[in-house]
């Protein structure tokens, strides 16, 4: 089976404002339709390993493959666009658009027409059911709360019908109410969506609804048993 993403050897290292090696000869393959928690201390490199893993960022060295084809960073906007979706913890969110409008944007971005009766509207539209938010289809973003602004940004992601989904600290700015609801959401999108998913997380629970979890620590990348 081929890996969905396929690391090897990824090291980062910042020489500014001092020497840190980040991470150090982190290797793993995120197979379909698995789940994948990343766990560790605040500022180990989780992030910056989700970053590299989803060709938003660069390492300093190793090697990079994505759906069985191997990463080239002048083909990393063409590689996000057809097989990655993100979740930020912070929503990204454009708060004067209203839901649907967010959920539109890569269509925007992609040159398509949004308009009502669009092949992208409906999609939209179809999305929104997914993460259970059609009533809130026409309200501003900044009218939302964070369940239902990270519910919106899971359907944004999902927008592309990208093969995996990459997801930082998804719950992290939510109660334990909607964190259940979004762990509930992230764990259907591997079950009958098929999507691989690999999350970042500091919430024990939503590490335990994974597959696998690993942990980082000093830059070293090692499975949870």
């Amino acid at each position: 089976m081929t890996p969905l993403i396929q690391a090897r050897e990824i090291t980062k290292t910042f020489y500014q404002p001092s020497h840190v090696e980040l991470l150090k000869n982190v290797s793993l393959d995120l197979l379909p339709e698995k789940s994948m928690a990343i766990m560790g201390a605040s500022g180990v490199g989780k992030t910056t390993l989700l970053h590299i893993l989803g060709t938003i960022e660069p390492a300093n060295s190793g090697s990079l493959s994505i759906c069985g084809e191997s990463f080239r960073k002048s083909h990393a906007h063409q590689v996000r666009h057809r097989h990655i979706g993100f979740i930020f913890q912070a929503f990204g969110l454009l708060e004067d658009f209203t839901a649907i409008d967010n959920i539109l944007m890569p269509a925007r971005i992609g040159g398509k027409s949004v308009l009502k009766k669009s092949v992208a509207y409906q999609q939209a539209e179809e999305l929104l059911e997914v993460v259970d938010m059609k009533a809130r289809a026409h309200f501003p973003a900044k009218l939302l709360s964070g369940g239902e602004k990270q519910r919106i940004a899971i359907a944004r992601a999902l927008f592309n019908d990208p093969e995996i989904i990459l997801a930082d600290e998804p719950s992290g700015n939510l109660d334990h109410e909607n964190s259940t609801v979004i762990h509930s959401i992230l764990m259907e999108l591997v079950k009958k969506m098929k999507k691989g998913l690999i999350v970042v997380t500091h919430d024990e629970e939503l590490a335990e609804l994974c597959d696998e979890i690993y942990l980082l620590k000093d830059g070293v990348l090692t499975l949870r048993h």
